[in-house]
């Protein structure tokens, strides 16, 4: 993983890169205990900041940020994106 630490213009360009606005996430861990985040939390990139940090949108309407190099996470595949749009889609036809 890229270093994103240093902080900057230039590191909130690298994350913005490599985790575009509208990238889905999936956690892993947090560097800190933090309630109602659980290992499998879902959320969509909103936003970078010079920290550098991922400002995110959870599944569970929470908006807490992710720190590149202190918490863990990833990017879902196309293929996981897929399997989410069928889900929803399929839960809008049940109801």
């Amino acid at each position: 993983m890229p270093n994103f630490k240093l902080g900057g213009r230039e590191a909130r360009e690298r994350l913005a890169k490599r985790y575009p606005i509208g990238t889905r996430i999936e956690l892993n861990s947090l560097c800190n205990y933090e309630p109602g985040m659980p290992t499998g939390l879902r959320g969509t990139v909103c936003g970078h900041d010079d920290q550098p940090s991922l400002l995110m949108a959870w599944d569970n309407n929470r908006s807490l940020s992710l720190l590149p190099g202190e918490d863990s996470f990833r990017a879902l595949t196309p293929e996981e994106i897929m399997e989410e749009q069928q889900e929803q889609d399929e839960g809008m036809t049940m109801t």
